[in-house]
């Protein structure tokens, strides 16, 4: 299961399958991180300072942290697409199809000024949350989503 937390500034990437030490994160930020409370992230809890901390000393790597950089993702169920804005205008987007064999991400892309932050990898957790929890399987034939999804 993949998930994505976003707050203010920072977005924070869950990787359940790697996810071995849920202890450490709730002895590092115990507001934020509840193994017992749903979801068990709350990134308005703790200031994002230590929650950057606490993510990064993540032993497993289960948990990833970036900086929004003031772009906001969206899910645009109507356009196959999860979609990066920055203000009005559309700097990267992730697109999928749905077969009958599940979710097929087909291409991941960001304005190249806006590349290297982050946004892609935001882009193909946000479809990658909507087809999970709907029970569709993922499959990813774009080079990109793979290597985010095999990280």
């Amino acid at each position: 299961m993949h998930r994505l937390y976003e707050h203010n500034d920072i977005a924070v990437f869950w990787d359940s399958d790697k996810c071995r030490y849920a202890a450490e994160c709730k002895k590092r930020s115990p507001m934020t991180f509840d193994p017992v409370r749903r979801p068990w992230i709350d990134l308005t809890k703790a200031p994002a300072e230590e929650i950057w901390d606490a993510v990064s000393a993540c032993p497993s790597g289960a948990l990833t942290i970036a900086h929004t950089h003031e772009i906001r993702v969206e899910m645009e169920e109507d356009n196959n697409r999860s979609a990066a804005y920055a203000g009005d205008r559309m700097i990267g987007e992730c697109n999928y199809n749905i077969t009958p064999s599940g979710w097929v991400i087909y291409h991941t892309g960001v304005d190249q000024e806006h590349g290297g932050k982050g946004i892609a990898k935001r882009l193909v957790y946000k479809v990658v949350e909507v087809a999970e929890k709907s029970g569709g399987k993922v499959i990813p034939t774009c080079s990109y989503a793979a290597k985010v999804l095999s990280e």
